[in-house]
């Protein structure tokens, strides 16, 4: 009886040693986070998010990332430059067509009556031109969209401490429990 008793209080303190306690990191938290205009503004993703749905580049721009906003202006120039393209060339065709059905003579008919262009040709020119128009539209839109949450999510990052404190360090670990049969494993802690 007395070498169960002396194992199990020989299990508990070596079970104790080898047990690792937690911070609590709420409160760690809480004492790094500043409500100062230097350290952490909860606002600023809401910011720079409503500046870029106003004007797109507008939250790349209140996150001082400069370069990133040609290339939204370049990325939604783009699509809003196709749309009206195809929008214009679908006009001209739905005209074309459109006159052609009445009888009279379209821009795809020459002086001598010939027709450059079939009228089921312009009917499929119509439906690609309105398909491209579309699309054109769709990715403005999430172009649009994308540059709102790019900002926002710029806007939280910057926020990040990422000193030069950051590290891991790999470390080997045999299992105290079997010690016969050795096994090994990996840990990798991090440290703020």
């Amino acid at each position: 009886m007395n070498t169960r008793l002396i194992i199990f209080v020989f299990c508990c303190f070596f079970l104790s040693q080898t047990s690792f306690a937690q911070k609590d990191s709420t409160a760690i938290r809480a004492k790094q986070l500043k409500f100062g205009a230097d350290k952490y503004n909860p606002l600023s993703p809401s910011k720079a998010a409503f500046y870029s749905a106003i004007f797109p580049g507008g939250g790349q721009i209140y996150n001082k990332k400069y370069w990133k906003a040609p290339i939204v202006w370049a990325a939604i120039g783009t699509s809003v430059y196709f749309y009206i393209d195809n929008s214009n060339e679908y006009d001209r065709f739905r005209t074309a067509f459109k006159l052609r059905s009445q009888g009279l003579k379209d821009e795809f008919t020459d002086e001598n009556g010939n027709t450059l262009i079939s009228t089921a040709g312009l009917e499929s020119a119509q439906k690609t031109l309105r398909k491209n128009r579309d699309l054109s539209l769709l990715t403005g839109v999430l172009l649009y969209v994308l540059q709102i949450v790019e900002a926002s999510v710029n806007a939280h990052l910057l926020q990040f401490d990422t000193d030069d404190s950051l590290s891991i360090n790999p470390m080997i670990k045999t299992d105290p429990l079997l010690v016969e049969a050795p096994k090994l494993g990996l840990t990798l802690k991090y440290s703020f």
